[in-house]
């Protein structure tokens, strides 16, 4: 099945959808928990030309807000409900990338792992470091 397959996408969303309950009722500590894998060496190339900083913990990318002020939904599109909002210069920790409602041509949400669990479109927030992987 292709990372960009409908089936692929429907998957990845159920997934993401079942992390955030999963986190949600187990509370914030959850969030806070051990990474699910080894944490990257970080000492590969930063495609942003900026330095990656400390990419240890749940999410190994991040990302800085370029919108004023982004509304962070439960799902990857605008009629989701809103859990926050991020500000403009704000880094927030990326867990994965998937396809979702197109934002102003760019399709791609990220699934934001910094205690919230919530999706933020990335078209308004630009990576630091390598492009999170597809979810």
């Amino acid at each position: 099945m292709s990372p960009h397959s409908p089936a692929a996408r429907r998957l990845a969303m159920a997934l993401a959808a079942g992390a955030v309950a999963a986190v949600a009722a187990a509370g914030p500590s959850a969030a806070l928990g051990p990474a699910p894998g080894p944490a990257p060496r970080g000492d590969g190339p930063a495609t942003s030309g900026r330095p990656g900083g400390d990419q240890s913990g749940p999410a190994r990318y991040r990302g800085v807000v370029t919108a004023g002020t982004l509304a962070l939904r439960s799902g990857p599109d605008r009629g989701s409900e809103v859990i926050r909002y991020a500000h403009r210069g704000e880094t927030v920790r990326i867990y994965c990338k998937t396809g979702g409602e197109t934002v102003d041509g760019n399709p791609l949400w990220y699934l934001l792992a910094d205690g919230t669990w919530a999706w933020g479109s990335a078209r308004y927030i630009d990576n630091i470091g390598p492009a999170p992987h597809w979810c």
